[in-house]
């Protein structure tokens, strides 16, 4: 994977998408600085590995679930090294089971793609139909890297900015778990 080794402290250049657009205005409003590394596709924990090591900070695994009538949506942040299980987290929720939600309820929710979901994308739930569920683990963490409505870039936020500044922003509180 090709992976620029420049750090940027602002929004790329040239088109956005409507959500990328709207989260670097986000962030701008908020005076929320960030480091900015652009690559190719990285959909996936295994391939954000090396950019990790160029923002310096682990880059969180971000899921979206919801129960089977699609009542309940979660946007569930955790280390991206831990195992997703399902029934620990349903049990802590007090929900039935949780299944993943489809690309379709991605895009109608939070303006999103499979692979590209971060925090971030909670500025387009102005409706706040998806809950957000944080792993404890992940408060250990000074730094967190997540994706700006797309997965061919990776932002370096401040954990406290993003718990302090850009969520009251979105109306989303966090509901903290142990998975």
């Amino acid at each position: 994977m090709h992976i620029d080794t420049m750090l940027y402290n602002s929004r790329p250049e040239g088109t956005l998408s409507e959500i990328e657009t709207r989260i670097y205005d986000q962030l701008d409003q908020l005076a929320i600085p960030y480091a900015r590394a652009s690559h190719e596709h990285a959909d996936t924990i295994e391939a954000c590995k090396e950019i990790e090591a160029i923002l310096g900070a682990q880059i969180c695994k971000n899921l979206v679930v919801c129960n089977a009538q699609k009542t309940l949506y979660f946007l569930v942040m955790m280390p991206g090294d831990k195992k997703f299980l399902t029934k620990l987290l349903s049990k802590q929720l007090g929900t039935a089971r949780l299944s993943f939600a489809s690309a379709d309820d991605l895009d109608r929710l939070l303006r999103t793609t499979p692979g590209s979901v971060s925090v971030l994308e909670l500025i387009a739930d102005a409706s706040n139909q998806v809950g957000l569920v944080i792993d404890e683990d992940l408060m250990e963490q000074d730094c967190i890297g997540c994706h700006p409505g797309t997965n061919t870039a990776t932002l370096k936020l401040k954990t406290s900015d993003i718990l302090e500044v850009f969520l009251p922003s979105t109306g989303h509180k966090p509901t903290f778990v142990k998975l």
